[in-house]
């Protein structure tokens, strides 16, 4: 719903590559990893938008739809820029493909907790823990853990286990919402996912 949504608003790959650019230029040092499909990366050439994302200031990107099996193009260009090609895992992997993503991933490896499609959920990520275990098996390489993570209770699930907690969807539904108060919302709900936090 989140892409289906920016297309919707006119967000494009320049666009956003913009809005990293200006990050930057005012001084924002937090990572920047962007989502995206790998029509919209193979459509300029891989080579043109990796060196388009590093020269913006992005760190590393989650091309979704791009198996490891058929990513040698886009990791060749992404290493040749210093960007982090970040994939996904999710309960249904094989061991096989574990051990491929383990081996392309670097900056973080993208751990679906649920099958299914990205949203907020009402409960916590089911049999976390011997996924993640299946994971360290072949890397040491930090895990972020997505789908659905919407509350405290989530978050610290993942703390228990995995190096972060990937917030997506809860916080576009707050922007949906609009309203004069949205940023001092989004900020509100951060900050008290943010206080589950390991110490």
């Amino acid at each position: 719903h989140s892409a289906q949504r920016a297309l919707e608003n006119g967000a494009t790959p320049s666009g956003v590559l913009g809005v990293v650019r200006r990050l930057r230029n005012n001084g924002y040092e937090v990572p920047i990893a962007l989502m995206t499909c790998t029509n919209l990366v193979a459509r300029p050439g891989f080579d043109r938008f990796a060196k388009d994302c590093a020269k913006a200031g992005v760190d590393g990107l989650i091309v979704t739809d791009l198996p490891p099996e058929e990513a040698a193009e886009w990791k060749t260009s992404a290493d040749a820029n210093g960007l982090d090609t970040i994939f996904l895992l999710a309960p249904t992997s094989t061991d096989d493909r574990i051990e491929a993503v383990a081996k392309l991933s670097t900056g973080f490896i993208y751990c679906v907790s649920r099958a299914g499609v990205t949203g907020a959920q009402q409960s916590g990520p089911p049999d976390l823990p011997p996924l993640i275990a299946r994971i360290r098996e072949h890397t040491l390489t930090p895990i972020g853990v997505g789908f659905g993570i919407s509350a405290p209770e989530h978050v610290r699930a993942v703390w228990d286990v995995a190096e972060g907690a990937v917030v997506g969807s809860a916080i576009v539904n707050i922007i949906a919402s609009g309203g004069e108060d949205m940023p001092r919302r989004v900020a509100d709900f951060t900050h008290n996912l943010k206080s589950e936090e390991k110490t």
